[in-house]
């Protein structure tokens, strides 16, 4: 007699399959124009700088690039990092920061780190879907903190600070995912000021900042001499650079840091030797600055072409956002429409979005969804958006 093997953890059965995933994989087809990721243009990739640098890598240093490495990860590449933070007025030293495999490792090492089943987590209403779904398999409870087109709420977030006693707030306060909108300065002086007062942690994740296309950049929260002590701030190079890398990283106060690595060693020991080595050339050897800026002069065209071609694209009484950077655009249908039932009508049009539904943390407005503008010229996202008007007609 066979016995079965025991089930799954039950805590997966509470963290739904990513729908971005899903989509993109029916997108994969030749002919289809997909809105639906949040991926970087494939033609923008510095190929031939990347292929120089891990050449050189394996032929000056292949003993160290091919071996084992310390979990914090490479210090060439650490300091690059701490370097361009400085820069960007977050003075910041190579020993601030644990190189991870790619942001999304830094958030699952924050929830292992800082989470027990049953605590509350406060997140955006809508949040970005991927730490949604860690925080869910933590055990975590996710409250949503109200939001308008400047961000979260700073009085609502007090308010639910006091009631609920988070243990975490995680926000994405420039160029949000899904919604593209910007937290104010004013807003995030007012969200430090709420955690210093109230003992609360703030992971203020980064992975669009640089990728700004009007107005003038702002101080992350985690340079606020209120919130300096209790924010982790996430960074990436998946936007920037290339995201097959995997390589992302994290800035912790000194009382987090060794539990970090810890948990990081538990993971994976650390992330991959030789893509780090490549990395810390790469940065040596080239303008990463001069290259956000083709990305911007790229990107720029192509944000434009998508918020002009939307008023006929979209049913009359439909909203949306109008980004500053990033990559997403966040629509609202009007009245009671439900996107998730137009996405196969899109689909057989060769045209593809997110539904919205899926971002929020709780209540689901089903009528939003989210495009992204990055992937595809402006002659493509008209055709684009010739196609889906056609749908949602």
């Amino acid at each position: 007699m066979r016995v079965a093997p025991p089930p799954p953890a039950a805590r997966l059965s509470a963290v739904a399959s990513s729908p971005v995933r899903e989509i993109l994989a029916l997108t994969a087809r030749p002919g289809v124009i997909s809105f639906a990721g949040g991926l970087p243009a494939p033609e923008l990739f510095d190929v031939d700088g990347l292929r120089a640098a891990f050449d050189e890598v394996l032929a000056k240093q292949p003993r160290r690039a091919l071996q084992y490495s310390r979990t914090e990860g490479d210090p060439v590449l650490r300091q690059a990092i701490a370097d361009r933070l400085t820069r960007r007025d977050l003075p910041t030293a190579a020993d601030d920061l644990l190189i991870t495999t790619g942001s999304q490792q830094a958030l699952t090492l924050i929830a292992t780190t800082l989470l027990e089943p049953g605590d509350v987590v406060l997140v955006e209403e809508p949040s970005y879907l991927a730490a949604l779904q860690c925080f869910q398999l933590a055990g975590a409870r996710l409250v949503p903190v109200p939001c308008d087109e400047d961000g979260l709420d700073p009085v609502a977030l007090a308010e639910l600070v006091d009631r609920e006693r988070p243990a975490l707030l995680y926000l994405v306060p420039t160029f949000q995912n899904p919604t593209g909108r910007t937290l104010t300065a004013e807003r995030r002086r007012a969200v430090a000021e709420v955690a210093a007062s109230r003992g609360l942690w703030i992971v203020e994740d980064d992975p669009y900042g640089e990728l700004r296309y009007r107005g003038e950049a702002l101080s992350p929260i985690a340079a606020l001499d209120d919130a300096a002590d209790r924010t982790i701030l996430l960074g990436t190079f998946s936007k920037i650079m290339a995201p097959g890398l995997r390589i992302g990283w994290l800035r912790a106060p000194a009382a987090l840091a060794n539990s970090l690595v810890v948990a990081k060693q538990a993971a994976d020991l650390h992330t991959s030797t030789i893509d780090q080595a490549a990395a810390g050339v790469y940065l040596g050897a080239v303008d990463l600055d001069e290259h956000i800026r083709r990305l911007r002069a790229a990107y720029a065209p192509r944000r434009e072409a998508l918020l002009a071609g939307l008023p006929e694209a979209l049913p009359a009484g439909s909203t949306w956002s109008d980004p500053d950077g990033g990559m997403f655009v966040w629509v609202r249908l009007p009245g009671v429409a439900d996107a998730s039932e137009l996405l196969p009508r899109a689909l057989a049009r060769d045209v593809a979005f997110v539904p919205g539904a899926p971002f929020f943390a709780t209540r689901p407005d089903p009528a939003t969804l989210r495009l992204s503008f990055t992937t595809h010229s402006p002659e493509e996202i008209a055709e684009g958006l010739r196609r889906l008007g056609a749908a949602l007609a």
